[in-house]
């Protein structure tokens, strides 16, 4: 009887196998499939010949710039975005282009893919452009035109009304479920965002199927963790999904990370702990309606919303295998919790926080801390004056700061300077993590970059903007401020400075010569939908947008009057900008690394490996020392032991041993590629394609799709 049990539980395992090797051996969804795990079985490439990996085929897509796309692969066509917006489908074995779509209010914008659905002869793809939900007929490109409008639907749709002219977009694929399309979005951060409620469309007609209010309304669960009627408040706003989802086909439930309330930093107008805010958060697929939630951050006020989906995974306890999922933060920790149940797998600990000192504002007195896994990421805790980086020049003048900055863990914002570490954009980012779904290993890259936070009055900022117009922009007859002056300086100059003159190092650009890059169009559809991490200016009319773009160019018409500048009131305190803790030479002020590359064990929550990721051109000993750099974008992981990622400010492609962490080879491409990959085979061969557009981080420009392949 022993060997009888012994041999069905070798066939069971042998069956194990052959399943997963048939529902991940291909690249049809965002991210490799509805888990979101970045996981492929294919093993042509492996250990032993990873080192011979060539440039099969590229694609020159009609732009350049940032290119943040993970492709898709159905039926032998590769499907994907180029950076401005335009929709190509290319041969997978070749990359010749079959077809080419462009929308005509396509210019710039960001868009991380496209969704694939089919029925029968039936093909779509669909792809948000501006505030637009756009099907396409996967076979031609072209729109179908009984779908929503003309082939469109506005993703206002399902909004209240006094949203329906706010900024919203979606840089993230929509989630594919059956026949529905459930589509994360993007809003402001500021006070009068749009609500991010959650909201589901037919495939084919475009219809809204169902809606679910992430700021909940009466009579809902969660009414009760904000102020009354907080839902009708114009000053509140978000709670949105930006980052995308991950599906349970088996279940039909769907799990959402919901992002922070808006305004991100000052919270007076949403006291409580604010849910659905910072929760990840299970849905009936079929109809939007509630399983559970966990909330990984109450009444945020530091901007932590999860910035990637989650993953779905099988782990092991006590002998046990649970089905759970893992959601990656940019705290740099890791929340697993049961899939059926969202209770955390690990202990969580409600850690004491500070209280706020800014009028009206009231911090929440506690905040989630999981025991395990222990964080991926470097934390402010314990980072002393001895963590200068050993490579700036102006070590006195970096401790100076790094002294007189609030360093304390959950230190809430002040008007004076709080330092992150993780900083704004983590930790983790929007190119996730990959894992192996059955062992329960995750693999994640990281940044350890230190940003400043800092508040200051609604008077502060007027008297800033009043003394630098009595010094520069006042005319020798004292003339006043004209309407698109008044728009940049409530909209844009926080990020880009009073003078237009950007911050660089922290990623925001010099507007001063922006008519020399850009013409009137292009910049009016950057206004209106963003560009990389800059969202749309919201809260301002169409006319008004016109009126700032005009300003830029300086072809304003001075007697242009600003029929409503500030349509909401604005609040009592305001930040100040996202300037990161950079040396002289524009580099980290903390000691290295600054990039990593992590794996964990999700069954013991114990860390496998930790390696630096990145080297810094210019510095010393990068090849035997590496520091390690910024990164955005995410890794690939195969059952046979490779870890594919490129992500890196410094242009690289690398492959890793993914049980050891050792780097085993690597490749220069053409720009760097702040992108996911994606992994398929065609006709035998496997290929990893990805895109290289460049320009984020500063780094160059460049407009190419590749596929690496064995000879």
């Amino acid at each position: 009887m022993k060997y009888v049990r012994l041999l069905g539980a070798i066939l069971l395992l042998a069956g194990c196998k052959s399943s997963v090797k048939s529902k991940y051996d291909s690249w049809s969804e965002y991210m490799g499939g509805p888990d979101r795990n970045h996981y492929s079985t294919l093993a042509q490439v492996d250990t032993s010949n990873v080192q011979q990996l060539k440039i099969a085929w590229t694609y020159d897509a009609p732009d350049s710039g940032q290119m943040q796309m993970n492709p898709v692969m159905v039926k032998d066509v590769v499907y994907g975005v180029s950076a401005a917006l335009k929709v190509f489908a290319l041969d997978a074995a070749t990359g010749r282009e079959l077809w080419l779509y462009k929308d005509s209010l396509a210019s710039n914008g960001t868009c991380r893919g496209v969704a694939y659905w089919e029925d029968g002869n039936d093909k779509r793809i669909f792809v948000s452009v501006a505030s637009n939900l756009i099907a396409l007929n996967a076979a031609d490109g072209k729109p179908i035109l009984t779908f929503g409008e003309s082939g469109k639907v506005d993703l206002h749709t399902g909004l209240p009304d006094a949203a329906k002219d706010k900024y919203i977009n979606s840089t993230t694929p929509g989630t594919i479920y059956k026949n529905l399309i459930i589509m994360p979005v993007r809003v402001a951060e500021d006070a009068g965002a749009a609500p991010g409620y959650v909201r589901a469309f037919d495939v084919r007609t475009g219809k809204l199927v169902w809606t679910f209010h992430t700021i909940p309304q009466p009579g809902e669960r969660g009414y009760d963790t904000w102020p009354k009627e907080t839902y009708r408040n114009l000053n509140v706003g978000a709670v949105n999904n930006w980052a995308g989802t991950a599906v349970d086909v088996k279940t039909g439930t769907i799990f959402i990370p919901l992002g922070s309330a808006a305004p991100d930093f000052y919270g007076a107008n949403r006291k409580g702990t604010n849910l659905y805010a910072n929760c990840l958060l299970a849905l009936n697929a079929d109809n939007g309606t509630y399983k559970w939630h966990f909330q990984m951050m109450h009444h945020d006020l530091w901007d932590r919303d999860p910035p990637a989906p989650p993953n779905l995974i099988t782990v092991t306890k006590s002998g046990k295998q649970i089905d759970a999922v893992a959601q990656v933060t940019k705290q740099g920790y890791t929340f697993v919790l049961d899939r059926n149940t969202g209770a955390s797998l690990f202990p969580v600990n409600e850690v004491a926080a500070l209280p706020s000192k800014l009028t009206g504002e009231e911090a929440w007195p506690t905040q989630p801390v999981p025991e395990l896994p222990k964080p991926f990421a470097r934390q402010i805790t314990g980072l002393t004056e001895n963590d200068i980086s050993p490579f700036a020049n102006n070590q006195a003048e970096l401790k100076k700061l790094f002294l007189a900055s609030d360093k304390r863990p959950l230190a809430p914002p002040d008007t004076s300077n709080v330092l992150l570490l993780p900083g704004y954009d983590g930790g983790a980012e929007y190119g996730g993590a990959a894992a192996d779904p059955y062992k329960g290993i995750l693999y994640v890259n990281a940044n350890e970059m230190a940003w400043f936070l800092r508040m200051e009055t609604a008077e502060q900022a007027a008297k800033k903007e009043q003394e630098k117009r009595n010094g520069l922009t006042r005319n020798a007859a004292g003339g006043l401020k004209s309407p698109g002056e008044q728009i940049y300086a409530a909209h844009c100059a926080t990020c880009h400075g009073a003078d237009r003159e950007g911050k660089a190092a922290s990623g925001y650009p010099n507007l001063t010569a922006v008519a020399q890059k850009l013409n009137l169009q292009t910049a009016l559809q950057i206004v209106s939908n963003g560009k990389g991490k800059m969202p749309g200016v919201s809260g301002i009319s169409k006319e008004e947008k016109q009126i700032l773009v005009d300003f830029l160019f300086g072809v304003e018409k001075k007697e242009a009057v600003s029929k409503d500048l500030a349509k909401v009131p604005p609040d009592k305190y305001l930040h100040t900008g996202y300037p990161k803790f950079l040396d002289d030479k524009g580099l980290p002020a903390i000691t290295p690394p600054w990039g990593t590359l992590t794996a964990i064990n999700l069954n013991t929550g114990q860390q496998l490996w930790q390696s630096v990721l990145g080297i810094t051109p210019g510095l010393p000993n990068q090849d035997t020392n590496p520091t390690g750099c910024e990164n955005y974008g995410g890794p690939i992981v195969t059952e046979n032991g490779l870890l594919f990622i490129a992500a890196t400010k410094d242009g690289m492609f690398r492959a890793f041993n993914k049980y050891t962490g050792k780097l085993l080879w690597q490749t220069k491409l053409p720009a760097a590629s702040f992108a996911t990959p994606a992994m398929y085979s065609v006709n035998g061969k496997q290929f990893i394609v990805m895109a290289c557009g460049g320009e984020k981080l500063g780094t160059p420009k460049g407009n190419k799709v590749i596929a690496f392949a064995l000879p």
